[in-house]
C-alpha cells in the first residue's frame, strides 16, 4: 500500500514558515509558562485582598437606553445584586443605560442619572434606590458593595455577558451599539449557553439552537456547513476573516470562545466580499482584570476524553498586564467504526493596558488534528432510498481505514489595539496572521451497484499550505450636530490569502475499489490516482468604509457605504496558465428604528453584498461578482423588567448573477441565474433571576430558484427547510434543600428539505432531543466550594436521521452520546 505522507509537496512545502513557527510557539509557550508563575505570585500577593478592593472591579455592562426598570433589572443579572426598588418610583421613568467597563457602582451612577433617585446599601448583596433628598440633589453616591467573580476587559467592545441574554454587539456596527437599536437580526450565543449545551465542540454545535440556521449534524470534521436564511455564511474570528481552502477550512474550538454573534443578511458594507446569508464572528477569550482558574474534564460515550483549562488574571499589582492561557487535549471516536479525533488546543493571550485610555491586546493559537475523523458521503441508495437489504448502516466505515488520514495543523499570531485621544476620537487596529497545513487521504465511495450492497470506492488524496494576513483599522468619533447625536465609523481593511492545493483523484476503473457494506474487506490494494489538481492561489483585497448612526430623540438612523477593490490570481501547474481576475463593488446599508418607552422596537432594513465569482464565459469575459441584497422588517422587544430579547424579522433576499447553463454554447456558463430567499423569523432568549434561563426560535423559510438554464427554475434550495424550530432551557433551583441542582434540554425541529437543487430526493423531517443535569457541589459540602459535575445527553432516543445531502450523497446524522463534565473554579 502507497505510503499517503509521501504524496504532498515537498517542491513548494512551507519547510522554513513551519520552523519559525514551531520556534515561535516555543517561545511563546515559555512566555506564558512564566506568566502562569508570575501570577499565581501576584494573586497571593497585591491581589490576595481583590474582594476587598472589588469596588474597583471592573464589569462589562452593555445595557441600552430603556424603561429604568428593565435596566436595574439588566443590571441586576450582570452584577449578582438584589436591587429593591418600589413600583412607583420607576413607573414611566427612561434609564439612560450604561455601556462599557466600569465597577458596579459607576454602572449603577449612570443607569440612574437624571432620574431623580439614589442608591442606598442594605447589604453586601442588596441595594435599595430612593428618591434623592431634595435638600441634597448631589447624593447619588454608591457606597462600597462586594463584586467577585466576574470578567471586566471590555476590549474591542467583547465583554463577559452573564447568562443568556446579551444587550449589545460590536460585530453588526463595530460600535457596541444595542441590540435593540440594530436595525438588522442579530443573534449572539454566549458563553454561559455553551457551557450550558455541553457538548459543544465546533460551530455546529454552537448554532445548534440559533433560528434561522440549517447545520449539517454529522461527523464530518473537515468542513462543517451551515446555511443562514439558505445561503452557506462566512466565519470570522474577533471581527477578521477566517482563511478557507478546498478542506482547510480553519477550525476554532468553542471552548476557546467567550460568545459568537451570526449577524443575518448582507453585510459586506464592513466586512467587504461575503455571503447574502450574513457571517458568523467568534470572539476570542481574553484576559480578565480578575483572577480565573478553571480546569475541566470530560469523559463520554464513543471513548471520549478530555482535559481542558482556563486560567486568567492580572500580572502586577496595578493591573495594567493581564493574561490568559486557555488549552485542551481531546480524544474520541465518532459513529463510524475505524475512526478516531484527537485534537490538541492551546491559546495564550496578553493585555497592556498603560493607561486607561490605551489598550494593546495579543492573541494566539496552535491546534493540532492529528486525527481528524470521518467524512465520506454515502450513495442516495441505502440513505434516502431504500435498498433490497436495507440502509446502510451508521456505523459503516466505507473505505479502506489503513489509508484513511486527516492531519491538521495551524497556527495564528494576531492583536487588537485600541487608542482613545479624547472624549470624541478613537482609533483602533486588529490583525492577524494564520497558517495551515492539511494533509487528507480517504478511500470514498461514488456509487451503489444494482444488488443493492456492494460499494463502488475511489482514493482521494488532497494536500493544502494556507496562509493568510488581515488587517482592519478604524477610527471612531462619538459627537453632536444640534439636536443629532452621531456615532461616525470610518475604516479601511485589507485581507491577502494565499492557497496551495495539490489533490489526486480519479474514478477509472482501475482505481474503482467494490466494498460489501455487509462484509467490508479492508485490506484491498490502493492505487494512488495521478494529480488532477495542482493550483496556487492568492486573493488581496482592500476596502474603505464609512458609517453614521445618528440620533435623534426616540429614532435611530444608520447609514454606510463601502468600495472593494479585489483581485485573484491562480497558477494552474498542471496547464501553466496562470488567470488573473479584478472585481470592484459598492455595497451599503440602511437602517431606521424608533424606540418606544415599552420596550418596543420596529425597524426597517435595507443592505447588500458582493462575492466574487471564478471563470469566463464563452466570449472569455470573466465572471462579474454575484451581489445579493435584502430587505428586512421587524420589530425587537425587551419587555420591561425582564432580562430577556424577543425579535420578530421578515425578510426578502435576493441573489443575482449566479451562474446558470449558457443555453447556446456547450459546456459555459452565464450569469442570468437568481436566487431568492424570503421568510420569518421568530426568536427570545431570556436568563431570569430565578434561575431560569431559555433560547427559543421558529423560522419559516421560502427558498426558490427564481432564474435558471438548467431545468431548475422554480425549485427550492436544497439543504433549506421551510421550517425550522428550536427550544433551550436550563434552570437552577436557587433555595432550600435542592440550591445548586440545575436541569434542562432542548428540541430541535428540521423540516423536509431538497437533496439538491434539481428537487429529485427529499431528505426527511426530523426532531432532535437533548437533556443536561448539573449540580453546584459546593451544597455537599465547603470543601467542594467551585467543583461542578454536569451530564449531558445529545439525541436522547437516538433518531436514525439523514442530516446533510449534496449533488452526490448524504451523510447520516450523529447518534446518542453521553457526556459527563466534572469542572473546578477557585
Amino acid at each position: 500500500m502507497t505510503d499517503v505522507n509521501s504524496l504532498s509537496k515537498t517542491g513548494r512545502s512551507i519547510a522554513l514558515e513551519r520552523r519559525w513557527i514551531g520556534r515561535l510557539m516555543a517561545t511563546t509557550m515559555l512566555v506564558m509558562a512564566g506568566v502562569s508563575a508570575a501570577s499565581a505570585q501576584t494573586a497571593q500577593s497585591g491581589l490576595a485582598n481583590a474582594t476587598t478592593e472589588a469596588p474597583s472591579a471592573r464589569l462589562s455592562f452593555a445595557i441600552p437606553r430603556q424603561s429604568l426598570d428593565a435596566a436595574l433589572a439588566a443590571y441586576s443579572q450582570a452584577t449578582h445584586l438584589q436591587v429593591l426598588v418600589p413600583g412607583e418610583l420607576t413607573r414611566g421613568v427612561l434609564s439612560p443605560g450604561v455601556t462599557g467597563s466600569m465597577s458596579a457602582q459607576d454602572g449603577l451612577r449612570h443607569l440612574l442619572a437624571g432620574t431623580g433617585l439614589m442608591p442606598t446599601v442594605v447589604n453586601a448583596q442588596t441595594i435599595s434606590v430612593e428618591k434623592i433628598p431634595t435638600d441634597d440633589p448631589s447624593a447619588i453616591n454608591l457606597p462600597p458593595v462586594q463584586v467577585t467573580g466576574h470578567e471586566g476587559v471590555g476590549n474591542g467592545g467583547y465583554g463577559r455577558v452573564s447568562g443568556f441574554v446579551a444587550h449589545s454587539s460590536s460585530t453588526a456596527t463595530k460600535t457596541n451599539t444595542p441590540l435593540i437599536e440594530t436595525p438588522q437580526s442579530v443573534v449572539v450565543i454566549t458563553r454561559d449557553q455553551m457551557n450550558s449545551q455541553g457538548n459543544v465542540q465546533d460551530i455546529r454545535g454552537i448554532l445548534r439552537y440559533a433560528p434561522g440556521t440549517y447545520i449539517s449534524d454529522d461527523n464530518d470534521e473537515r468542513i462543517e456547513t451551515l446555511l443562514v436564511r439558505g445561503f452557506q455564511p462566512d466565519q470570522y474570528l474577533d471581527g477578521l476573516k477566517l482563511l478557507s481552502g478546498t478542506f482547510s477550512s480553519l477550525k476554532v474550538d468553542p471552548y476557546m470562545l467567550q460568545e459568537a454573534d451570526l449577524l443575518e443578511g448582507p453585510s459586506s458594507v464592513l466586512y467587504g466580499e461575503g455571503s447574502p446569508g450574513g457571517l458568523l464572528n467568534m470572539v476570542s477569550k481574553r484576559p480578565t482584570d480578575e483572577p480565573l482558574h478553571d480546569v475541566q474534564i470530560q469523559a463520554g460515550t464513543g471513548n471520549r476524553f478530555e482535559g481542558a483549562f482556563d486560567l486568567s488574571g492580572p500580572l502586577n499589582d496595578s493591573g495594567t498586564l493581564l493574561y490568559r492561557l486557555t488549552g485542551l487535549a481531546r480524544t474520541e471516536q465518532p459513529d463510524v467504526n475505524h475512526m478516531t479525533e484527537q485534537r490538541i488546543d492551546i491559546s495564550p493571550a496578553l493585555t497592556w493596558r498603560p493607561d486607561a485610555d490605551t489598550s494593546l491586546t495579543i492573541l494566539t493559537n496552535y491546534l493540532h488534528d492529528p486525527k481528524g475523523g470521518f467524512y465520506d458521503l454515502l450513495p442516495y441508495e441505502g440513505t434516502l432510498i431504500p435498498t433490497p437489504t436495507g440502509t446502510i448502516s451508521q456505523s459503516l466505515y466505507p473505505g479502506q481505514p489503513d489509508f484513511y488520514n486527516l492531519d491538521r495543523e495551524q497556527f495564528s499570531v494576531g492583536y487588537d489595539f485600541e487608542h482613545r485621544f479624547n472624549s470624541i476620537w478613537k482609533v483602533s487596529q486588529n490583525a492577524r496572521y494564520i497558517y495551515q497545513n492539511l494533509a487528507y487521504s480517504e478511500v470514498q465511495p461514488i456509487s451503489l451497484q444494482a444488488n443493492g450492497q456492494t460499494l463502488n470506492t475511489v482514493p482521494y488524496v488532497d494536500n493544502e499550505h494556507d496562509g493568510a494576513f488581515t488587517v482592519d483599522n478604524e477610527a471612531q468619533a462619538r459627537f453632536s450636530t444640534g439636536p443629532l447625536a452621531h456615532t461616525l465609523l470610518l475604516g479601511v481593511d485589507y485581507q491577502r490569502q494565499m492557497l496551495d492545493t495539490m489533490s489526486r483523484y480519479s474514478s477509472a476503473s482501475q482505481y474503482v475499489i467494490p466494498l460489501d457494506i455487509n462484509d467490508p474487506d479492508y485490506n484491498q490494494t490502493v492505487l494512488v490516482p495521478p494529480v488532477s489538481t495542482d493550483n496556487y492561489q492568492q486573493l488581496n483585497q482592500i476596502g474603505a468604509y464609512a458609517q453614521d448612526q445618528i440620533k435623534f430623540g426616540r429614532w435611530s438612523f444608520l447609514m454606510a457605504g463601502r468600495e472593494d477593490w479585489a483581485s485573484t490570481q491562480t497558477q494552474n501547474y498542471l496547464t501553466g496558465v496562470t488567470t488573473n481576475q479584478f472585481a470592484r463593488a459598492f455595497t451599503g446599508h440602511l437602517g431606521l428604528t424608533y424606540l418606544f418607552d415599552n420596550g418596543f422596537a420596529p425597524y426597517v432594513s435595507y443592505s447588500t453584498s458582493f462575492q466574487p465569482t471564478s471563470g469566463t464565459d464563452y466570449s472569455g469575459a470573466a465572471f462579474k461578482p454575484t451581489t445579493g441584497k435584502q430587505e428586512e422588517v421587524g420589530v425587537k422587544y425587551h419587555p420591561p423588567g425582564i432580562n430577556a430579547l424577543i425579535t420578530v424579522a421578515a425578510f426578502n433576499l435576493l441573489e443575482d448573477n449566479v451562474l446558470t447553463t449558457d443555453p447556446d454554447h456547450a459546456n459555459y456558463n452565464v450569469q442570468t441565474g437568481q436566487v431568492r430567499s424570503r421568510g420569518l423569523e421568530i426568536s427570545g432568549v431570556t436568563s431570569l433571576t430565578s434561575g431560569l434561563s431559555l433560547r427559543a426560535s421558529y423560522t419559516h423559510l421560502d427558498s426558490d430558484i427564481t432564474s435558471a438554464n438548467n431545468g431548475t427554475q422554480g425549485n427550492q434550495l436544497a439543504d433549506t427547510p421551510n421550517n425550522m424550530a428550536s427550544i433551550w432551557s436550563d434552570y437552577t433551583i436557587q433555595s432550600h434543600r435542592f440550591a445548586g441542582f440545575g436541569f434542562g434540554g432542548g428540541v430541535k425541529y428540521m423540516g423536509t428539505s431538497y437533496a439538491a437543487n434539481t428537487n429529485t430526493y427529499k431528505i426527511p423531517d426530523y426532531f432532535i432531543v437533548d437533556t443536561v443535569l448539573h449540580y453546584d457541589l459546593s451544597g455537599l459540602g465547603s470543601d467542594l466550594k467551585g467543583a461542578k459535575l454536569a451530564l449531558n445527553a445529545y439525541n436522547l432516543f437516538n433518531n436514525q436521521y439523514v442530516s446533510y445531502c449534496s449533488a452526490v450523497g448524504c451523510r447520516w446524522g450523529v447518534g446518542r452520546s453521553v457526556l459527563v463534565t466534572l469542572d473546578y473554579q477557585w
